[in-house]
């Protein structure tokens, strides 16, 4: 028997879960699928330009495992742009930090459920109903699957 695979920690979900090239439309092009721990570890390494210890460390996951997925992130990308696919992201194995936001307007705290989190950040103070919204520095992490995780809005 296997042994289950650990959540890959991420900071935030991307805002964005679809990619395409201008001028062809979604219907008729291939796709590649990258993970929502695939596009963290993108993040992390070449966007932010931490060393791969450090990514790992962020993501609570060895370093053979995290260039495992960097790798695997890199030459789907490299395919998708070489080739012109779209670029879908979803699923994956991964946790979220707690998420707390803060109205201030009115002050209202609360936590935002990863279910929730995982289809859009909340645009509104569920009280006021006012967008002059924060989120707030959280500790620990919550724990739930990315498998649910279809990106937000995209060029579908």
């Amino acid at each position: 028997m296997s042994r289950p695979v650990k959540l890959r920690y991420v900071a935030q979900l991307p805002s964005t879960g679809f990619f395409r090239p201008v001028g062809s439309a979604a219907s008729v092009l291939q796709k590649v699928c990258l993970s929502v721990e695939e596009i963290e570890s993108i993040r992390l390494k070449d966007f932010e330009g931490l060393e791969q210890e450090e990514c790992a460390q962020k993501m609570h996951i060895s370093r053979p495992t995290f260039h495992r997925i960097l790798e695997s992130a890199r030459k789907k990308l490299a395919d998708a742009l070489i080739n012109g696919k779209a670029i879908q992201i979803e699923g994956g194995n991964f946790g979220l930090p707690q998420s707390r936001f803060r109205c201030n307007n009115d002050g209202h705290e609360w936590n935002v459920p990863f279910e929730t989190l995982a289809c859009r950040t909340p645009l509104s103070c569920p009280v006021c109903f006012g967008a002059n919204i924060q989120p707030l520095p959280s500790f620990g992490f919550g724990r739930g699957y990315g498998r649910r995780f279809r990106g937000g809005k995209g060029g579908r």
